[in-house]
């Protein structure tokens, strides 16, 4: 007999938790308020830049770099198993990232030597597209980049494939204390019945989890972003002070992105626009008068030292939590899957 897994949030990380349980034998459900791999819901998992790399990791704690390295090395076989079975590219790229000054030259080149990550400075003029700059820039060639849409899009077509069952527009009523799981009940008043619960739902977590997770450190955080479509564009990913630039395979380039504390907000603002659009044209001259093709924006579950919750919980024997992940949640989606499976097996 299968065990039953009901997985609550259908974006990167729930789908990807699904898969990994999907391959150890279990019979999965995922429930979704919204739309899996839908661009219009609010969440982060299509909204993100997709870039596979903590940003700065120099700064974060060892456990956040972990799971990001270790959810990197795991996207090329996950994006070869979703483009083999669906015939969709998740568009995995080793597009390698060029890190502007200022930042730590000291501590980021221990880290990469500590790490065995491959890296050279170089001076203004590598990235030909980019405003001169002074000082060195730091070249890290084997960082990769995904495309979220293509991704999710991707994901849920391996999920229909092998039988996962997705309830969407399916909200649920915050959870009670109990001692043992038997079902979650909707807003309509259905009792949706599993023998194992995952909660996966990213900003939305602490929501349904208050009555009986009250420490669990999740809000949600608003990051917006811009497209353009430059004639010329960048060869590699750049990042400068806390803003990035993502140059896609068919030439359009992402340029982001903001951490806003405004609850359920999912809004773009016009205040926020210009202030990406300046950044932007600073560090790439020609975007200066270039029209903007999209605006958009995601929420992600912000958590304090962007550490995700990955495990039981303490009280409720079968139910697990796989959420919280912050800036990272696509890039350590891999790894927190394989985490969280492992541990139910």
């Amino acid at each position: 007999m299968k065990y039953k897994v009901l997985i609550v949030g259908g974006g990167i990380v729930g789908c990807t938790t699904a898969m990994a349980l999907v391959k150890r034998g279990y019979a999965v459900t995922i429930v979704e308020r919204n739309q899996i791999a839908s661009q219009t819901s609010g969440e982060s998992s299509w909204a993100g830049a997709g870039i596979l790399f903590p940003l700065l990791p120099w700064m974060y704690l060892h456990e956040v770099n972990q799971l990001t390295m270790r959810g990197a090395e795991l996207y090329e076989e996950t994006c070869a198993t979703l483009f083999k079975e669906t015939g969709l590219d998740a568009e995995l790229i080793q597009s390698g990232m060029l890190l502007l000054p200022p930042f730590d030259e000291v501590a980021a080149q221990n880290w990469c030597k500590q790490n065995q990550l491959p890296f050279q400075q170089v001076r203004s003029g590598f990235e030909p597209s980019l405003a001169n700059y002074d000082g060195n820039a730091l070249w890290l060639p084997t960082v990769s980049q995904v495309r979220p849409p293509r991704l999710m899009q991707a994901l849920r077509a391996w999920l229909e494939k092998n039988n996962v069952t997705l309830l969407e527009r399916t909200e649920l009523k915050p959870l009670q204390e109990t001692q043992n799981l038997s079902s979650w009940e909707t807003q309509t008043g259905e009792h949706l019945k599993a023998d194992i619960f995952i909660v996966t739902s990213g900003a939305w977590s602490f929501e349904l989890l208050k009555e009986t997770a009250s420490q669990l450190n999740i809000k949600p955080m608003r990051g917006q972003i811009l497209l353009y479509k430059p004639a010329k564009n960048l060869e590699h990913m750049v990042y400068k002070e806390g803003f990035y630039m993502v140059p896609r395979r068919d030439g359009y380039l992402l340029a982001g992105s903001t951490l806003e504390d405004v609850g359920f907000d999912p809004t773009t603002t016009e205040i926020i626009r210009d202030q990406l659009r300046a950044k932007a044209a600073a560090i790439m001259p020609a975007l200066k008068d270039l029209p903007i093709i999209k605006h958009w924006s995601g929420l992600r579950p912000g958590t304090p030292d962007n550490l995700p919750t990955i495990g039981a919980h303490p009280n409720i024997k079968n139910l697990y939590l796989n959420t919280g992940h912050f800036r990272y949640g696509l890039t350590m989606a891999p790894a927190s899957a394989e985490l969280v499976a492992n541990l139910i097996v």
